[in-house]
């Protein structure tokens, strides 16, 4: 079987684009994007918590994808408090309080 790979790219317009390679094939796959607070350049960091480092971080405007969803540290952020984090490509996470999701709760499945 051949490995799936995921490539990404995030888009602060409106329009994004999201290829999965499935071996030599091209498949182009609609993702939700979500909104993130606005004013805000968001810290994205390597696991679902304040205490892992930044990897990088994001502009104002930036539209996110929501792969998964994970509990971790408790944050206080733009839109409340939340112990949820939202993983929005491979080892990168933020915090749920800083995405607007139109929910206080999990709007994705859990990370395994």
């Amino acid at each position: 079987m051949t490995p799936v790979r995921r490539a990404s790219v995030l888009l602060a317009g409106s329009a994004a684009a999201f290829l999965m390679i499935l071996g030599s094939a091209s498949v182009a796959s609609a993702v939700s994007l979500y909104s993130t607070a606005p004013g805000v350049r968001l810290n994205v960091r390597s696991g679902p918590g304040t205490t892992y480092g930044i990897t990088r971080t994001l502009p104002e405007g930036t539209k996110v994808p929501i792969f998964c969803q994970t509990p971790g540290s408790t944050v206080s952020g733009y839109y409340g408090t939340s112990n949820i984090w939202d993983n929005i490509d491979n080892g990168e996470f933020v915090s749920d309080t800083y995405v607007h999701t139109g929910s206080d709760g999990y709007i994705a499945d859990r990370c395994a």
